[in-house]
């Protein structure tokens, strides 16, 4: 979104520009229409030259109009910086996401981010895993349908809940690192409570990302010994194979029909 203010001065310096222009047209075309009509009377030629003219001032009288117009309104406030760097990064990570890989790329750096804010604290290896967890469970959406289609939607709300639970952990802990030594202990207990809860919802996770491959498994797995795409490969090896011999009792045949004397 452009700004405003920007806007409003690139279209008041657009307008200034024009009108100077068709200022110097009029004055131009003005000042040859007055000197050629005298001396060769008034034709068709002069006429033109009469009507150019007058157009010129014509637009020259609008433009300069406009511009007044528009010099008289208040100029929009100026866009606070902080504002305008947010506009300059949703723009770009729009024009990212327009992309081919651009939801991918843009998934992976947040990603990378989370984990370098996260770091050397004790919530950087179950973000870890759960990262590795919500990817591979990524990878098997576009698979899981039917009665597991509801499990996706599931997954979604905990890892948001889960990622949630991990900032409050984080904050918590650098809280408890500021803390003196009095409310230190209950502080201290609340956090361990906090990370064993976040551990085993990040188990819970990845437990549902085992049964969600597992399922993927058993439904991709054909009835018989075979895949079904391996027997067609062989039914079509196996037609080659007797087109070919065909072809080849023919070839033999063939010089041995023509040395046959008719009866």
């Amino acid at each position: 979104m452009t700004d405003e203010r920007e806007r409003y001065f690139r279209r008041l310096r657009r307008l200034r520009r024009s009108a100077r222009r068709w200022s110097v047209t009029a004055g131009g075309l003005g000042g040859t229409a007055a000197v050629l009509i005298p001396y060769a009377g008034v034709g068709l030629p002069d006429a033109a030259w009469a009507g150019a003219a007058g157009t010129a001032v014509a637009m020259a009288v609008w433009r300069w109009i406009d511009l007044r117009a528009l010099a008289a309104q208040p100029a929009p406030a100026p866009v606070d910086p902080a504002e305008a760097a947010a506009r300059s990064r949703a723009r770009l990570v729009a024009a990212v996401e327009r992309l081919p890989a651009g939801a991918g790329v843009l998934a992976e750096v947040r990603r990378v981010r989370s984990r370098v804010a996260l770091r050397g604290t004790s919530v950087a290896p179950l973000w870890a895993r759960l990262d590795q967890a919500a990817l591979a469970l990524g990878g098997m959406s576009g698979r899981l349908t039917g009665l597991a289609a509801p499990v996706l939607g599931q997954a979604a709300e905990a890892d948001r809940s889960l990622r949630e639970l991990a900032g409050r952990v984080v904050s918590v802990e650098r809280a408890l690192r500021l803390a003196p030594a009095e409310p230190r202990s209950p502080l201290a207990d609340a956090h361990r409570e906090l990370v064993e809860q976040l551990t085993s919802g990040v188990t819970a996770y990845e437990q549902l990302v085992v049964a969600a491959a597992g399922y993927l498994a058993e439904d991709s797995r054909p009835t018989g010994t075979e895949h079904v795409a391996a027997s067609r490969l062989t039914e079509a090896t196996d037609l080659l194979h007797g087109v070919s011999s065909a072809l080849a009792e023919l070839r033999a045949t063939g010089p041995a029909r023509l040395r046959t004397p008719t009866t």
